[in-house]
């Protein structure tokens, strides 16, 4: 079950719907790590387990495989010998059936958090701390924006953080320099054409090789109505002058026996913005490109950091589709397969929930929906749904006579191993904050945010708010009475007569 639903997630991951070439590749390489690794839990490791469990049962050690000796012989050694060669288990006379039950984990929840988490006094401050959960999702949901700052993706520590850290703060109110490109030939000397390419560049600073000859002609008092005058202007007189040569790379002019022709050439252009600087040049290049295609001069428009915002234009939109449909498909497929659809009602809201948190935690920490936070989002699915559908539906599935013996039970029974898996989790991800990358922050982030979300539903949050919703227990309590009620206890007697005395059993 756990396999497929993370084949289901990381497959829609990896389908041609996902736009960004990274996540991608990352989840095909996650579906075939997860079928490895089926194969290998059913092969290899299954092995292994057997052969523990008859070294366990024979009292072989696990390491060295060598007969563990007598407790006797064992009290006679130094304590190092016995920390290497016991097995772990006081063998006395009670045979205890469950050793799991001393655990330190369990006998907290068993004898201490149980009682305290399911009292009535508890409940109500449960229920304002979920509200306040709620609220800080909901509004961190509100806020969501896309990765299109470099500095995201950059090293921590990369000089050229430093670069744009300070052009954002200092020259953040003109954009980059947008490299105009003509890659076709042109008639520059047609008055339309002339006002075409005024109307392109309108509400721009331009550095421009067009303008500039325009302004030559004018203080020349030049006439350039042609192609033949025009090129020949431009060529032994505009590019020749000291002043204009570096315009010279900035056109491309064929040369042949007949005639010349300008078959390519380039300006740039900056356009003054506010201080949403990523906002509004994503915007002027949803503006601008569109242009390309209907204007009868055909051009392009470049920068290197619009790679950046070409890969995270729609980084929030599509992502958080493909997202939602993960989780629908997940949903569908557990709806088939579970056990009691009480129990997937509430999987699917626990999981509606700790997606929603995530979300909107990571939001107001400054984290941008980017590739890896992306990723998160699709793997935290999986994560609350392996951790929570145990806890759920032995609850569910539960016939004890309250809601709160229920849910008591079932802590009981998988607490220990999810708060074990959490915070083995969570531990893992601290080597992520000696990483210098902010892509790793924003992964170590997300997945912090992950576990922490789903250890508060499955401790604080389930155990509390299942006492007072559906599913009831009183049809357990009349079916027990019902039982009761049939039961019938005969008591029988055999007397046996002797001559001596009589014996009743």
């Amino acid at each position: 079950m756990t396999s497929s639903l993370y084949i289901i997630t990381f497959g829609m991951g990896a389908s041609p719907f996902t736009n960004i070439e990274a996540v991608k590749i990352f989840c095909q390489n996650m579906c075939i790590t997860i079928v490895l690794n089926y194969f290998y839990v059913f092969s290899f490791y299954g092995s292994c387990l057997v052969f523990a469990g008859q070294l366990e049962q024979n009292r072989y050690h696990s390491i060295f495989c060598c007969k563990i000796p007598s407790e006797e012989y064992l009290d006679r050694q130094p304590i190092w010998f016995q920390t290497m060669m016991s097995d772990g288990h006081q063998h006395s006379t009670h045979h205890e059936p469950d050793p799991y039950e001393n655990h330190f984990i369990q006998h907290f929840l068993r004898e201490h958090y149980n009682d305290w988490i399911t009292n009535t006094y508890v409940k109500p401050f449960v229920v304002i701390v979920y509200l306040i959960y709620a609220s800080f999702s909901f509004m961190g949901c509100l806020q969501i924006t896309g990765g299109s700052n470099i500095i995201n993706i950059l090293a921590s520590d990369s000089p050229s953080v430093s670069y744009a850290f300070i052009q954002q703060k200092y020259f953040s109110n003109y954009s980059p320099v947008i490299g105009f490109y003509i890659y076709e030939p042109l008639e520059y000397w047609n008055s339309t054409v002339q006002e075409d390419l005024k109307t392109l560049s309108y509400g721009f600073n331009t550095e421009s090789w067009i303008e500039q000859f325009y302004q030559f002609l004018k203080v020349g008092n030049i006439s350039a109505s042609n192609k033949t005058e025009f090129i020949n202007v431009l060529q032994n007189g505009f590019l020749r002058k000291a002043e204009f040569q570096h315009f010279k790379n900035d056109i491309i002019i064929s040369r042949s026996s007949e005639e010349s022709n300008i078959i390519a050439s380039r300006m740039y252009l900056v356009a003054r913005t506010s201080e949403n600087t990523q906002r509004e040049v994503v915007e002027l290049l949803e503006k601008l490109r569109p242009l390309s295609l209907i204007q009868s001069i055909k051009f392009i428009v470049f920068n290197p950091t619009f790679v950046f915002m070409d890969h995270y234009g729609l980084a929030v939109t599509m992502p958080v589709l493909i997202s939602g449909f993960s989780v629908f498909l997940v949903l569908i497929l557990t709806f088939f397969l579970v056990i009691h659809p009480l129990g997937n009602f509430w999987l699917i809201i626990t999981v509606i929930s700790i997606e929603l948190g995530v979300l909107g935690l990571m939001t107001l920490w400054k984290v941008d929906m980017d590739c890896v936070s992306i990723l998160c989002l699709m793997y935290s699915l999986n994560f609350a749904i392996d951790h929570c559908s145990p806890l759920l539906y032995t609850f569910v599935l539960a016939t004890e006579h309250t809601r709160t013996l229920c849910i008591q039970d079932s802590l009981k029974e998988h607490g220990t191993a999810i708060f074990q898996n959490v915070i083995t989790f969570v531990f893992g991800l601290v080597a992520l904050l000696f990483v210098p990358s902010n892509l790793t922050s924003t992964l170590f982030k997300c997945l912090l945010l992950t576990g922490s979300c789903t250890l508060l539903h499955c401790f604080v949050i389930l155990p509390v708010f299942l006492t007072f919703f559906p599913p009831s227990k009183k049809r357990h309590k009349k079916k027990k009475r019902v039982k009761r009620k049939e039961r019938e206890e005969i008591e029988c007697i055999e007397i046996q007569e002797n001559a001596d005395h009589v014996t009743s059993v």
